[in-house]
């Protein structure tokens, strides 16, 4: 009987043991998942009002979580999202997710209203006030390694930066001056940074804007040679540069070289308007690019 007494006892301390340590196993994990966790906003959309939110910077992505919901970036507004419900009275609480350029990501829970508790937010104020910062663990595969977060910082840091570093680098013509003012390297990726001048009294529109390597014996012979480069990002303003203004832009390419035989081309084209411009870079001029350290650049 004390055998089987024993045997008993020991089997009900076993049971206990790993009962309890089964818990504290599932309330470690609950707890480190909550840790993890990214608290949604909430926000209210009804069917006949529309709902905006601004962003700190541009959209590149969005997801739904149903379709009592439709949602898309405001026309010439990158950083701009409409949203509004697609059915009325919809009763089951839905979500949807954004993800910005500078690699954040927002999640929202979001349910109907006849009367919705605002139909405007400015997300980067909304964060301000609450003291709360959004996940910028987000990867683009076209950025590599590169965080687009910090990426972002580059480019606005260099957006508000007014020194010109490239001096030699230049055109003009009918009061329209383009310039190259620098050009900056980081973890395989450069930072072109330029100026548009308008000194005459007509608006200039920007088209478009091309980057491409030619071959210098045939450059002002055939386009055969040519081998266009697309940037990654652009930073800057506005498309329209107003009438004895200037406006910066930036845009990101990835790393390259040119043979003692070639040239880059930076080709600006006005829209509806034949001011274009045309600027040449060599390889020096590339080698010699600034590190991003020279910025000083202020990372939380």
């Amino acid at each position: 009987m004390n055998t089987i007494r024993k045997g008993i006892l020991t089997w009900l301390y076993l049971f206990t043991c790993c009962f309890v340590a089964g818990a504290q196993s599932d309330t470690v994990g609950n707890h480190i998942i909550h840790l993890g966790t990214i608290i949604p906003y909430q926000i209210s959309v009804t069917y006949d009002k529309t709902t905006h939110l601004i962003f700190p910077a541009a959209i590149r992505y969005i997801d739904l979580g149903s379709d009592n919901v439709i949602a898309g970036k405001a026309e010439n507004a990158e950083n701009v999202l409409r949203i509004k419900a697609a059915t009325r009275d919809f009763e089951a609480e839905t979500n949807f997710s954004v993800i910005t350029e500078d690699g954040h990501f927002y999640t929202f829970n979001v349910y109907y209203s006849v009367y919705p508790d605002g139909l405007a937010y400015d997300l980067e104020k909304m964060n301000q006030t609450a003291g709360r910062r959004e996940a910028d663990k987000v990867l683009f595969t076209d950025l590599g390694n590169n965080a687009p977060s910090l990426t972002y910082l580059i480019m606005e840091t260099l957006h508000k930066q007014q020194r010109r570093l490239v001096k030699h680098i230049a055109s003009g013509s009918y009061g329209i001056q383009f310039r190259l003012k620098a050009i900056y390297i980081h973890n395989g990726k450069y930072y072109f940074q330029t100026e548009v001048r308008n000194k005459s009294n007509v608006p200039f529109t920007i088209d478009f804007i091309k980057f491409k390597i030619v071959d210098r014996k045939t450059a002002k012979r055939t386009v055969s040679q040519e081998l266009a480069l697309d940037p990654l990002r652009a930073y800057g303003p506005a498309n329209t540069i107003a009438a004895n203004a200037k406006e910066q832009n930036i845009y990101l390419l990835d790393q390259f070289t040119l043979a003692g035989d070639q040239l880059l081309f930076i080709e600006l084209f006005e829209k509806n308007g034949g001011r274009h411009q045309q600027l040449q870079v060599e390889n020096a001029d590339l080698v010699n690019s600034r590190p991003i350290t020279d910025l000083h650049l202020k990372i939380d």
